[in-house]
């Protein structure tokens, strides 16, 4: 299964340079990510297409947003996160200290992802099209219908499932505060 549509060399080399920019050795930013350092090796050299869990436990630790390290270019950028959470990369928005990422996501029935905390501040903002969505932190999941709309601070492990037998069509807007 595809993890993220796109060159995965040129993730690798965004990731790269942002660790390295920080200062932060290979093995240490496995840690605290809490992924494998060989996981994170064959990201950075471009040999793994990573998961978008990956992605956001990695650029949770280098306090980025996760499209710094992917090139949504004109068009939009699929991603898949394992079997749960189909996105789609819409928009990036900058504005005064925060950046937004603007996503179409479809969670399919029977699936739940759980999703590793982003960094400080960062919040999450749900509205759901059709289906029912049950999201959030992991000790308070939240629960919203077709028109519904969800928020949570996003700086703990939060998760994703869909709510009976039809599939969840939303948009999410992540915000990232930039000040860091």
């Amino acid at each position: 299964m595809r993890a993220v549509s796109g060159d995965p060399r040129e993730v690798g080399r965004k990731v790269r340079r942002l660790r390295q920019e920080r200062g932060i050795s290979l093995s240490e930013l496995a840690r605290r990510a809490g992924v494998g350092k060989a996981t994170l090796s064959g990201l950075e050299t471009g040999v793994r297409n990573p998961t978008l869990e990956t992605l956001w436990a990695v650029t949770a630790q280098l306090g980025v947003p996760i499209a710094a390290v992917l090139d949504a270019g004109p068009a939009a950028t699929v991603l898949v996160r394992g079997t749960a959470v189909e996105a789609t990369l819409l928009e990036v928005f900058d504005d005064a200290g925060v950046t937004y990422e603007l996503y179409r996501i479809r969670v399919p029935p029977g699936a739940t992802q759980t999703s590793p905390a982003h960094h400080d501040g960062v919040t999450e903002h749900i509205t759901v099209f059709s289906g029912t969505l049950s999201a959030g932190p992991l000790d308070a999941p939240l629960v919203a219908g077709p028109g519904g709309y969800l928020s949570w601070r996003s700086d703990v492990p939060h998760g994703y499932a869909a709510v009976g037998a039809e599939p969840v069509l939303a948009s999410l807007l992540i915000r990232y505060p930039t000040g860091r």
